[in-house]
């Protein structure tokens, strides 16, 4: 398959973006920070051009970076400013939030309703998934007061047939939705107006809030979609163009972790026998787990009386 819709320049920032977010790792809370001012500053500097082609492709994360490493925790970072980014382009004031436990990542309101909103991203390597990575109840729980709440998903990562998000999202009125719909949502304010999109999320809001609880996903799916197909007839254009890019952004995103897992086989391949060794140990983690054990000690609790 050609790729057309997604455009070379996308593809190099996406490179760019992989190799900042490695650069800047070190303290969570200062670099969540430039995440965000640069991020903002490269739309501010470059539209919506910039903002789809994060959209298009942000929903895989690199498999350069290890697993619960300092990269792959600012990367989802770096995807909750992503779905920010988009409110805001949309007309929602928007805001961050700083906050680690318990609490959604995104917050939105405009004058007339308000909701919060979550960022999700997963490693193609990445088989088993189960309800729980969707946090669909944990959105609920994250409300805080508001009527709403989004989790946002790579819509190629959702489950296709049944599961039970899709029961939970209409009994939560937490909606599912995908990088794939706001970037549909981002070009109809292009065409339109921000009154109109935010008028537009809230009609799929009360749809999710109103459909007939099923686990079934074509159900749930076709009431999201097809309430936004039918709210305007200029979306149709933009939505096929974006089935295509995400269509594309897996073959993008399958290239790009191919390519680093090649090279890494390939490393490996040329390392001594003690080298090789080393890194044996080093991914086992053994001696953090020989540190671990030598640090339990009675703790004094049984003698206590």
């Amino acid at each position: 398959m050609k790729i057309e819709i997604i455009s070379e320049k996308q593809i190099e920032r996406r490179k760019f973006w992989i190799d900042e977010l490695i650069r800047l790792s070190g303290d969570f809370g200062v670099d969540a920070e430039k995440v965000e001012d640069e991020l903002d500053q490269e739309i501010k500097n470059n539209g919506i051009e910039a903002l789809l082609g994060h959209l298009r492709l942000c929903g895989a994360i690199p498999e350069q970076y290890s697993h619960d490493s300092s990269e792959e925790k600012l990367y989802s970072k770096y995807t909750d400013v992503v779905i920010h980014e988009a409110y805001s382009y949309m007309g929602f004031n928007s805001l961050v939030l700083k906050e680690r436990a318990d609490v959604a990542d995104v917050e939105c309101v405009n004058k007339n309703y308000s909701f919060v909103a979550d960022a999700k991203a997963f490693r193609l390597s990445r088989t088993a998934k189960n309800q729980k990575d969707f946090k669909v109840q944990a959105m609920d729980s994250w409300k805080h007061g508001k009527p709403y709440a989004m989790v946002v998903c790579p819509v190629y990562q959702l489950p296709s047939r049944t599961s039970q998000i899709y029961q939970q999202a209409g009994e939560r009125s937490v909606c599912i939705g995908t990088y794939t719909h706001l970037a549909v949502l981002a070009r109809y304010a292009e065409v339109t107006n921000k009154s109109k999109t935010m008028e537009l999320v809230h009609e799929v809001f009360k749809s999710v809030e109103a459909m007939n609880l099923s686990k079934d996903a074509s159900t749930y799916w076709q009431i999201v979609n097809r309430k936004m197909l039918d709210f305007d007839k200029r979306i149709s254009a933009i939505w096929k163009e974006e089935k295509r890019a995400s269509i594309e952004s897996i073959l993008i995103s399958r290239e790009e972790a191919l390519g680093f897992l090649a090279s890494e086989r390939e490393r490996i391949m040329r390392l001594s026998k003690s080298e090789a060794i080393k890194e044996v140990l080093k991914t086992s983690k053994i001696e953090n787990k020989i540190k671990a054990i030598k640090s339990v000690s009675d703790n004094g609790l049984f003698g206590v009386s």
